[in-house]
């Protein structure tokens, strides 16, 4: 996925109200949404360089967004409405091997009533619901982690993934590692218990889970490699 125009270099003063960063460009400290709900657990040091978007379009209110965080070295994408964008890319030009030569790609299928997967995909007849998860938390030099905070909703979804499997669909949980150089991912249960176990009985109904990390700069973010799993 590719951005219209370069980035923009900065350096983060604050985070607030969820949605508003102020950013430092040179002389001038400008707002730019914030495009993630989640805690952003270590990420929000102030003095981070950043990287953010600019969009003239009069209707916007904030003209800028908030796109790339620098830590430890690392860049960090956290616009988590690219994440599905990233993925589609991915899945249409076969960089996710597991998921290669499909015959059709459905982004936002419902599942039932209440649910909705990110993805179907239909390969050979099959039928296969893909959900994908953003993934920002580093809490070492090597490992990206989900969650970054309870996640009631995360849960939810991987009880349906379940549902979907014993209804004869293959179904795939795909986290998206927005994180420059990470080479493992695994589930934080010290964060959110309740997800790391049903994780585990997701993982024994035959709920498939894929770690892709990504790689970015200032004109790009696309999937890069398969990182290894090391939960238990």
């Amino acid at each position: 996925m590719q951005f219209t125009k370069s980035l923009i270099k900065g350096k983060l003063v604050k985070r607030y109200k969820r949605f508003f960063t102020d950013i430092k460009l040179d002389k001038e400290i400008v707002i730019a949404h914030c495009p993630n709900t989640g805690s952003m657990m270590g990420l929000l040091e102030k003095g981070n360089k950043v990287f953010i978007s600019k969009n003239n379009n009069p209707k916007r209110k904030l003209k800028y967004t908030l796109e790339i965080i620098k830590v430890k070295k690392n860049l960090i994408g956290v616009n988590t409405h690219f994440a599905n964008k990233i993925v589609f890319h991915g899945l249409s030009n076969n960089l996710i091997k597991e998921l290669v030569n499909n015959d059709s790609i459905k982004p936002e299928v419902f599942f039932d009533k209440e649910t909705r997967f990110d993805f179907l995909v239909e390969k050979d007849n099959k039928k296969i619901f893909i959900e994908v998860k953003n993934v920002t938390l580093y809490r070492d030099n090597k490992t990206a982690e989900f969650p970054d905070a309870v996640t009631s909703r995360g849960s939810k979804h991987l009880k349906t993934l379940i549902e979907a499997t014993k209804k004869g669909y293959k179904t795939y949980l795909l986290f998206l590692v927005q994180i420059q150089g990470a080479e493992n991912f695994k589930i934080a249960k010290d964060i959110d218990k309740d997800y790391y176990e049903n994780y585990l009985l997701a993982k024994k109904a035959g709920v498939n889970f894929l770690a892709y990390r990504c790689k970015l700069n200032s004109k790009e973010i696309k999937i890069e490699k398969k990182i290894k799993i090391i939960n238990e």
